[in-house]
C-alpha cells in the first residue's frame, strides 16, 4: 500500500533528527548521556541516556502491539552506550518502516484495544504510529532544553529547515 505521505514526512523528519543528534552526542561524549533529566520529571528517567532509550523502546514496543508479537525487555539494554542505543534505535526504524510499508489499508482506522501502563484505551493503528513519531520529536526537544539548561546549545533542528519536503538546511549568516 502507499504510505500516508505525512506518515512518511514525519518519519524522513525523525530519521533526520536521529542522525543530526547521533553526531552531536557522539562529539559531546558519553558524559552526556548522564546528565541530570532535571528534579521535576514524573520519576521514570532520571538521565539524557534514559530518554534516548525510551525513545527507540517506545517506537519498538508499539510496533511489537501493533503486530501482536511479545514486548521487548529493554531492562538490559545499556542508557550510558550510545553506540549500542543508536543501533537499538536503527532496529526500531527498521521494523516501523516495515511495518508502515506492509500493513493492509483497510486496517489502518480500525480500532484497537491496548493496556500501557494499567491504562486499557481504544486506538487506529494510525494514531498509534503518529504517536510514536510525535512522541520522539516531543522527547528529543526536551533533550534540547535539557543540555541548554546545562550549556550545551545544538544545533537547529525545527522541521522547517531540515531536508523533509524538499527543504533546505538553516542557513546562517546571511
Amino acid at each position: 500500500m502507499p504510505i500516508d505521505p505525512t506518515l512518511t514526512a514525519l518519519v524522513e523528519y525523525t530519521g533526520w533528527e536521529r542522525a543530526k543528534w547521533h553526531e552531536w552526542l557522539r562529539q559531546q561524549g558519553a558524559a552526556v548521556l548522564q546528565m541530570s533529566a532535571g528534579p521535576h520529571g514524573d520519576g521514570r528517567f532520571a538521565r539524557v541516556g534514559e530518554l534516548l532509550k525510551h525513545i527507540f523502546s517506545a517506537e519498538k514496543r508499539y510496533i511489537e502491539r501493533l503486530t501482536g508479537r511479545p514486548l521487548t525487555d529493554t531492562a538490559a539494554l545499556p542508557d550510558g552506550d550510545l553506540e549500542t542505543l543508536f543501533d537499538f534505535g536503527r532496529r526500531s526504524r527498521t521494523e516501523l518502516k516495515a511495518f508502515l510499508e506492509s500493513f493492509p489499508a483497510k486496517d489502518w482506522d480500525a480500532a484497537h484495544q491496548f493496556t500501557i501502563l494499567n491504562r486499557a484505551f481504544s486506538a487506529t493503528p494510525r494514531k498509534i504510529v503518529i504517536h510514536v513519531l510525535t512522541h520522539e520529536i516531543r522527547h528529543w526537544a526536551q533533550i534540547a532544553t535539557l543540555l541548554r539548561l546545562n550549556g550545551l546549545a545544538g544545533d537547529c533542528h525545527d522541521f522547517l529547515f531540515s531536508p523533509v519536503l524538499d527543504g533546505g538546511e538553516f542557513v546562517t549568516g546571511l
